[in-house]
């Protein structure tokens, strides 16, 4: 690569969104769904950081690389495409960004279908990230929570300084959280000089480094080699490097930013864009027909050619369930 160094937005395009069936598929999964303002998440992410970096990398894998590169195009976006063999998680993916850029290269790492809103807060705490780790250090982004919600990770903060990382609590502890007022959503957003993540890396995990690093060494035009891939072992960047490094810093942002992990944050977006809800407030996602809920409240209907699911909102979380049990009988409905 050239010698001067940039700042590269790097979109990781992981995960099948399981929470999202039957609209999200393996061959659709969410963040390609073009139902926001008949845009995809992904699309979005492409856009919304456009003018932040000189460079875009995309993470992908060999079921879902053809559909990035449409986005791509249709946005008229040159790129560096990584394109994983089998899915490693984001320790993996994102050491492969890290070994495509110059060690001094600043990366901005995002996943690729979350909604964020409030642009003029979200630069402002994306120039902050970029100035903290110009000075070394990896930082993370932490999102001022409005509710206590379960179905995040949180970050435990003091100013900038990370406490501690905390699972996906229950109802009582994200409450608990929310009334300490030091605990921050972990957004799944980072950004660090290329070379001070990988020696973090190394330090901590010197296999997922070492095999990582054989792997893109023997990669062909971004595409990466099956069995060398296999050899990586499997682990979130957090468990690698965040919860373990003394470098890691964190931005508390008041952006406004959504996961869209579930149909509760999706129905609760869409009504906050007009989609249309009856009086007890049930939706109708995916069809334009006439339908009428009877004696039911806070539902969701959602249409597929192939398969509907009718929930409470209150019970989206459980949709990943019906993905399971799905997947152990290889049902053609998640394709």
């Amino acid at each position: 690569m050239e010698k001067n160094n940039s700042i590269i937005h790097v979109i990781l395009t992981g995960g099948v969104g399981s929470r999202l069936w039957p609209l999200s598929r393996k061959s659709q999964p969410k963040q390609y769904l073009e139902i926001f303002e008949n845009k995809s998440l992904f699309e979005m992410t492409v856009d919304r950081n456009s003018h932040l970096a000189s460079k875009v990398m995309v993470v992908g894998n060999v079921d879902n690389h053809h559909l990035s590169g449409k986005v791509m195009n249709k946005t008229n976006t040159a790129y560096v495409n990584i394109v994983e063999a089998t899915p490693r998680n984001t320790a993996a993916a994102i050491a492969f960004a890290a070994f495509a850029s110059n060690p001094d290269d600043i990366l901005i790492v995002t996943p690729s279908d979350h909604i964020i809103d409030r642009m003029e807060n979200y630069n402002q705490a994306i120039d902050e990230a970029i100035s903290k780790a110009q000075d070394g250090y990896i930082v993370t982004f932490g999102i001022i929570p409005t509710k206590p919600e379960t179905g995040y990770g949180y970050i435990e903060s003091k100013g900038d300084k990370v406490l501690s990382f905390r699972e996906k609590p229950n109802e009582t502890t994200a409450k608990e959280f929310i009334a300490k007022g030091n605990f921050l959503w972990n957004s799944g957003m980072f950004c660090f000089k290329a070379g001070v993540l990988l020696e973090e890396l190394k330090q901590f995990q010197p296999e997922v480094y070492e095999k990582s690093k054989a792997v893109w060494e023997a990669s062909k035009d971004g595409f990466l080699d099956l069995d060398l891939s296999l050899a990586i072992p499997s682990i979130s960047i957090d468990y690698a490097v965040m919860e373990r490094s003394k470098k890691i810093k964190v931005v508390p942002a008041s952006f406004s930013w959504s996961d869209l992990g579930s149909f509760e944050s999706v129905y609760d977006y869409l009504v906050s864009k007009g989609h249309h809800i009856d009086k007890n407030g049930n939706m109708v996602i995916g069809s334009g027909k006439h339908t009428t809920f009877l004696g039911l409240k806070n539902t969701i209907f959602v249409y597929t050619d192939t398969a509907n699911l009718i929930l409470q909102k209150e019970h989206s979380q459980d949709v990943k369930d019906i993905y399971s049990e799905l997947e152990k009988i290889n049902s053609d409905l998640l394709n």
